[in-house]
């Protein structure tokens, strides 16, 4: 069975991260690879929505985190034993399984206990001396355990503890050795013996096996009906059925009802915690209402996970879906500078220092020779748009130029129209529903030696509504430098008309004198000729931390 792949972009993604993703799980799925699903690393901002809509595309499978979690290396359909049943029936299911740890489940699936082999073992083997004479059973219990039937019956639901006794003696001695015991705490087994048998009916005793397939002599059923005595009949021999009679114990009984459980959401962390901290054989796995969902022991922290990651546009695992550092990435397709990120083994790693990893989803379709459906080429094609502002941003190649013309011809649209109307529909700061959701919808973090910076970037057409906006967002980047640490926070608001960028910025003070573009107001650059983060902004940033 093959696992599930999940191809995702970047945390706070933007159109680029999106659409490059869903167009290489498409790829993938065309060449038959079914298990790929696209996924988002967090919700679309207002332009990408904009872009599904109209295309009528569904957004990518939300991934929050992708932090293995218990059910990932959970086997389902766990071996368990019914808290009702005899021991008998756990050794069995023991021997055949093969298993160590038995989950006893009560009628809705709810664990009330755990049974060991050792447990039970030290049980039988080694019993107390004041216990050896006990059997504890129901009704059920030891019928089932014997193999009987009940010639007079009595109503033992609940467990009930008797002092066995084999009637294999002469009365007189037989009689002597009972009489000390309350007799509704008694359960004798004889064989076809009738001064036994009467002697126990006599005295009322709770429980009369008659074993060797005999039953009661002649006379004596009536008189055990009054007495209130129950008469169950079996046809193994007196040792065996003896023998049988103290595994007949129902596993509730027997079990620990201090077990150690976890939900099956909870984090696989946590259940590495559980068994490596206490001494425990297993822990019980719990769906969210109780039931059972599996056993857990120290042979599932080393099972395989379901699921690995193909990450797009970006490499560095301080972007990536939270969770990425501890699942396997297949294989990355990115546009920007080398990063932390690492493999356990050989994988496929594509990146070039084009305008979109959408130009490089396209180019693996031509290489591929698979043609893209229209409406994922116009996504596509919406990517490079997005990411090279309508191949008016300093990052476009002619790798970009290239994969539009090619888009076009696969989409049926105009590229400088289509590019337009993406950014006038979604150049409004106001789409965004609030400050934070400006600042962070395409949010990125930077570090340099032992600096971390945070940069988000929109674009918009006009300034108007960012002065009226400026303070709050400011506010707001002042919260995202505090809650990641940052030495530096800022917000690039780019207008795609004039080609400018006005940079606001929450941080170091002495920045100003070393950003090199004029400061408009305290917190405000002017950035002329300035469009992309990841070729202007970013390597300026990096270079003047240095005179920090």
């Amino acid at each position: 069975m093959n696992k599930t792949t999940y191809v995702i972009g970047h945390r706070n993604p933007d159109t680029d991260s999106i659409a490059s993703a869903i167009g290489y799980a498409a790829l993938k799925q065309a060449r038959g690879e079914n298990h790929v699903i696209a996924a988002m690393a967090g919700a679309p901002n207002p332009q990408t929505r904009y872009i599904l809509d109209r295309l009528g595309i569904a957004e990518p499978y939300f991934l929050a985190d992708v932090h293995p979690k218990v059910r990932d290396t959970l086997k389902r359909q766990p071996i368990t034993v019914d808290r009702s049943a005899s021991a008998y029936e756990a050794l069995e299911l023991f021997n055949k399984s093969g298993v160590r740890v038995l989950p006893v489940i009560d009628e809705e699936r709810r664990p009330c206990g755990i049974l060991s082999l050792l447990r039970l073992s030290e049980s039988y083997l080694l019993p107390s001396h004041d216990k050896m004479r006990q059997v504890t059973v129901t009704s059920r219990s030891i019928a089932r355990t014997l193999a009987g039937h009940y010639l007079t019956e009595g109503d033992i639901s609940a467990p009930l503890t008797l002092n066995l006794f084999i009637g294999a003696m002469k009365e007189e001695s037989f009689t002597s050795r009972i009489d000390g015991y309350e007799p509704g705490k008694l359960m004798v087994m004889t064989g076809n013996r009738r001064t036994i048998q009467q002697a126990a009916i006599e005295r009322g005793v709770r429980m009369l096996v008659i074993t060797g397939g005999h039953s009661l002599e002649d006379g004596l059923l009536e008189m055990a009906q009054k007495q209130g005595v129950i008469v169950l009949l079996t046809s193994h021999d007196t040792a065996t059925a003896a023998w049988l009679a103290r595994l007949s114990t129902p596993v509730g009984c027997l079990a620990d009802g201090e077990f150690a459980d976890i939900g099956v959401d909870k984090s696989l962390a946590a259940l590495r915690q559980k068994l490596l901290g206490t001494n425990i054989p297993a822990v019980l796995a719990l769906e969210g209402d109780g039931t059972l969902a599996g056993v857990a022991t120290k042979s599932s922290l080393l099972a395989p996970l379901p699921y690995n990651l193909i990450l797009m546009d970006h490499n560095e695992l301080g972007q990536a879906v939270p969770g990425a550092e501890a699942v396997e990435i297949v294989e990355v397709i990115d546009h920007h500078k080398l990063g932390n990120t690492h493999s356990n083994s050989p994988i496929s790693f594509t990146t070039s220092p084009v305008g979109s990893t959408c130009t490089l989803v396209a180019r693996r379709y031509r290489e591929w020779g698979v043609e893209p459906e229209q409406k994922i080429a116009a996504l596509l094609l919406a990517g490079i748009l997005s990411d090279t502002v309508i191949l008016k941003s300093p990052t476009t190649t002619a790798a970009d130029q290239q994969a539009v013309l090619w888009l076009e011809e696969r989409s049926g649209l105009v590229a400088a129209d289509f590019g337009r109307d993406i950014f006038a529909a979604s150049s409004s700061l106001k789409n965004y529903g609030s400050f934070e959701k400006i600042v962070t919808a395409d949010f990125k973090l930077f570090t340099h030696e032992k600096y971390s910076i945070g940069l988000g970037q929109v674009e918009v057409i006009g300034f108007e509504e960012f002065h009226a906006m400026k303070e709050g967002l400011l506010d707001a980047l002042a919260e995202e430098k505090r809650r990641d640490n940052l030495f530096i926070a800022g917000l690039m608001v780019t207008d795609i008309t004039t080609e400018t960028t006005l940079f606001l910025v929450e941080g170091h003070t002495r920045i100003a004198h070393v950003m090199e573009y004029p400061q408009l107001e305290p917190h405000l650059y002017e950035l002329k000729n300035v469009m992309s983060r990841k070729k202007q902004m970013v390597p300026h940033l990096l270079k003047i931390l240095a005179k920090v």
